[in-house]
């Protein structure tokens, strides 16, 4: 397949309301979003308005969950993980930008379980790029893409928080 390029891009934007549309007919009453540091926060809060939820978003940084860490080593910019509600019995949806290897989401759900145990953990996101090395996928996703050798998907929080899409190249 050859390379995206970045005109090719969607709009971040316009799939946070996509995504809102697939999640709206499912939501439970009890139903908290929460979402993995940085690209699924800045989504989970977009959700939490698109879906006008009262509830503030729970987040979650799995930098010391990772099967890698051992490896990488703590990430250089560490967030806290702040999950301001019971989770306990509670219907979840995790919330995060890429869905790529799978081992993000499994390093979230570890931690999650050491809040509680839900009764049900979804995952949502934006894109989902294949790859996995897990058996994870996501319940909601907006755009499924396949990106050439070398290319990563990044999105960013720009002026006034809008979210866009970047390609990074690796060499």
């Amino acid at each position: 397949m050859p390379p995206i390029d970045f005109a090719d891009l969607p709009e971040a934007e316009a799939q946070c309301a996509e995504l809102a549309a697939l999640i709206r007919p499912q939501l439970a009453p009890d139903t908290a979003l929460i979402g993995i540091h940085s690209g699924g926060v800045w989504v989970a809060r977009r959700l939490r308005e698109l879906l006008g939820l009262a509830e503030e978003i729970g987040m979650i940084d799995v930098s010391f969950y990772r099967d890698d860490f051992g490896e990488k080593g703590l990430h250089p910019q560490v967030k806290p993980t702040s999950i301001p509600f019971e989770i306990e019995n509670r219907d979840l949806i995790l919330v995060d930008d890429v869905l790529y290897t799978g081992r993000t989401t499994r390093a979230a759900i570890n931690e999650l379980f050491d809040y509680g145990r839900p009764s049900r953990i979804r995952l949502a996101v934006l894109a989902d790029r294949g790859g996995r090395e897990l058996p994870v996928c996501a319940q909601f996703c907006a755009w499924r893409i396949d990106l050439g050798d070398g290319q990563e998907l990044v999105l960013e929080s720009g002026a006034g928080g809008r979210l866009r899409w970047r390609l990074a190249e690796h060499a």
